[in-house]
């Protein structure tokens, strides 16, 4: 019998209601763990670039259908894993673009085109025009001046259409200054700074040897494939090599012809400054006597003595045909990469040339298409763009060479 008050009773009672308290409070976490599951966060899969189109995610392709649509509803199996480090995701393309200017008669732009109203031709074979923009944007020219001894008694006006040119520009337009004797030097780099385009230009001083073909092949290989954006060289010379080691007459034309850039050569004849076709030795030049700069003593002599200066083989050509194959080497430059040649008969004729150079620049189409037939590396393709309105005049160019990796007209 027990007592009201008995500790050891009183001990055994705390005791068990204790039990009681934790066997209960087990029960309740138990129930709550098997009802309630554990949600882990999904990671998001990476997407590549910015591309609103097309997004390359590292989960298997979708399941297809024959016909090649996705199969709706159907689960996407899980692919193995990826070493992340070892991924390599190529990105192929055949698409061909370039640069197309429309002008009326008057050599004014013609906006407002469509896409419908451009055809192209590959081959002869019509092509489906995939591409297509027409926007206002600045550019950057290198301006490419000859100062080899034959055009010494042309420099001052090559310095003055040289700074015609740049005056002709708007503020976000940019213009890179070379010089090329038997050498190249870069002058300017690209800039906006007018002043700093005038002073390098005005440093453009006449030296020995002319490297035209290597001065253009190295403009394009080492210089241009830095520009972004829209590129052109306005070129200074009378279009004669004499002193080129690495570049050729048919290796700078097609590097040209591979170039994204477009050339406008202005073409000054220095034939009669040189004596050619005159009297004299071999090409109208007094007999003997060697080549290299030309003092005021030999400018006097030559007016007096009624001959011509001798300036040897280090400056211009020697005989008409030299100023005919430079002639022909400029016109095919321009036509090659879309650009137009001009004769430098007088600043006022320049002023106008370069006006409209800097509105062809300045505002073109951009047409691309993926050619039917891709072709083999260092095939050469024929391009004829057509423009379904009256009376303009399309300036494009007129081939690419198909290359290993990305054409420069904007291919592979």
């Amino acid at each position: 019998m027990f007592r009201s008050g008995d500790p050891v009773l009183m001990k055994k009672l705390a005791g068990l209601s204790f039990l009681l308290v934790t066997l209960a409070l087990c029960g309740v976490a138990q129930t709550s763990n098997s009802t309630r599951p554990r949600v882990a966060p999904t990671a998001t899969p990476p997407s590549l670039g910015n591309d609103t189109e097309t997004r390359v995610q590292r989960s298997s392709p979708p399941v297809l259908t024959q016909d090649g649509r996705r199969a709706s509803g159907q689960p996407i199996p899980t692919p193995p894993p990826v070493d992340d480090k070892d991924e390599v995701i190529r990105v192929e393309t055949n698409l061909v673009t370039m640069p197309v200017s429309v002008l009326d008669r008057d050599g004014r732009f013609i906006s407002g085109l469509q896409q419908k109203d451009f055809k192209i031709f590959e081959d002869g074979v019509e092509q489906k025009v995939d591409y297509f923009q027409s926007v206002e944007q600045p550019f950057t020219v290198v301006l490419l001046i000859d100062v080899s001894p034959s055009t010494q008694f042309k420099i001052d006006e090559i310095h003055n259409a040289a700074i015609a040119f740049v005056n002709q520009l708007r503020p976000a337009d940019r213009v890179m200054v070379i010089a090329f004797d038997e050498r190249m030097q870069v002058l300017s780099p690209p800039t906006n700074n007018r002043m700093q385009l005038r002073n390098a230009i005005r440093m453009a001083q006449f030296g020995n040897g002319t490297s035209l073909y290597d001065a253009v092949e190295r403009t394009i290989e080492q210089e241009l494939r830095r520009i972004d954006g829209r590129k052109a060289v306005v070129l200074f010379t009378d279009g004669v090599d004499t002193t080129s080691q690495r570049g050729a007459y048919t290796t700078s034309l097609r590097a040209s012809e591979e170039s994204d850039a477009l050339f406008y050569p202005i073409r000054y004849d220095t034939s009669r400054d040189m004596g050619v076709g005159r009297g004299g030795g071999r090409g109208g030049y007094p007999r003997g006597g060697g080549g290299g700069r030309v003092s005021m003593a030999d400018i006097l002599g030559a007016i007096i003595m009624g001959g011509n200066v001798n300036i040897g083989r280090s400056g211009g050509g020697t005989s008409e045909s030299e100023y005919e194959t430079g002639r022909e080497y400029l016109e095919t430059l321009a036509q090659n990469s879309g650009g137009r040649q001009f004769e430098a008969q007088s600043l006022y004729n320049l002023e106008a040339a370069f006006s409209g150079i800097a509105e062809e620049l300045r505002r073109q189409y951009s047409l691309g298409y993926y050619p039917e037939n891709v072709g083999k590396a260092g095939d050469r393709k024929q391009i004829r763009i057509r423009v379904m309105r009256p009376e303009v005049v399309v300036r494009a160019k007129n081939s690419y060479i198909v290359g290993q990796h990305a054409l420069a007209s904007g291919g592979r």
